[in-house]
């Protein structure tokens, strides 16, 4: 095996101490890095905004569900507290009719809707139900911030097929993934960094972690309206000249990607990570393509096809 490069070793951020306790990957499919902090005070790791900014639609949905539904319950409980007589209007005799009448006056007290049919009466309950209007006023302002963050946050959603090939390339062979778009928006002067990791043993015997920058056929380009195969030669200068299925495994190989562009409709740049593991590398295929049609003058992309490759 040969491990040549002119470029000096790149330096990923992850240091070289890991051994063979590495993690299952540096990189998730999702583009985290997959680390978890300790030692560190909990309060210090709490950024409110960013989380709520960074997180997945479903669970931002679920967290804005748990909060309006737990505020509602505390001051339903505060009503019923300081006696649900004090609220005018509530016309059920039972404690469940009364409860939910008390619940669904908080709801609308809350979000400063206020429909008329129940009102507070007396000190306690006004003091109560002022209380939750101001903190309805306050949660609806920084909810219409985060809101809006997270719309105008400028993202890109790119699909990265679902394996790497071994492909023949010119008179050699080549390591292969295929990228695409996945939304309409225009993503222009795009670029691809690839990284190779892998455990070497020094001198010593020890195992440690390793980082070369593959070389890539093109590593950018200036538009991106179809897919794109990503190709890094394997030739005698390569990493991965003569490397077989099994010394992958054996070196414990991840090959991460970080990909740069700008988002023509918010005119900023975005970034996309990912990685594909040594068991994620099929040997001897290739591609099959994805917008060999054409209908109405226009080339047809057809994305559910991007994982789609052949055996040689």
């Amino acid at each position: 095996m040969k491990h040549l490069l002119t470029k000096p070793e790149a330096d990923l951020g992850f240091g070289n101490k890991t051994t063979q306790e590495s993690p299952e990957r540096f990189i998730n499919k999702d583009g985290s890095f997959n680390i978890v902090r300790k030692g560190v005070q909990h309060y210090r790791l709490i950024n409110i905004y960013s989380n709520l900014i960074a997180m997945s639609w479903f669970k931002f949905g679920i967290i804005v569900i748990l909060y309006y539904t737990t505020v509602n319950l505390f001051f339903t409980f505060l009503y019923l507290l300081v006696g649900v007589h004090h609220l005018s209007g509530i016309e059920g005799n039972s404690f469940i009719d009364k409860f939910l009448d008390a619940f669904f006056f908080s709801a609308q007290t809350l979000t400063t809707v206020g429909y008329g049919r129940i009102s507070p009466e007396g000190l306690p309950a006004n003091i109560v139900a002022s209380l939750e209007a101001l903190l309805g006023v306050l949660v609806l302002a920084i909810a219409t911030g985060v809101c809006y963050g997270r719309f105008a946050k400028p993202n890109a959603r790119i699909a990265f097929s679902k394996n790497m090939i071994i492909a023949p390339y010119q008179d050699v062979t080549a390591l292969e993934f295929k990228i695409a778009n996945l939304r309409n928006n225009q993503l222009i002067d795009v670029e691809v960094i690839l990284n190779y990791s892998y455990l070497e043993t020094n001198k010593e015997g020890n195992r440690i972690r390793k980082y070369k920058t593959l070389e890539l056929e093109r590593s950018s380009v200036n538009f991106f309206p179809l897919s794109w195969t990503i190709v890094h030669p394997i030739n005698e200068d390569s990493p991965l000249w003569e490397v077989s299925e099994g010394e992958l495994a054996y070196l414990d190989a991840e090959f991460m990607i970080l990909i740069k562009a700008v988002d023509d409709t918010f005119a900023q740049q975005v970034h996309v990570r990912s990685s594909y593991k040594f068991n994620e590398i099929i040997f001897n295929a290739k591609f099959n393509s994805i917008f060999d049609k054409v209908e109405n003058g226009q080339i047809i992309l057809e994305l559910d096809r991007i994982d789609e490759f052949q055996k040689l």
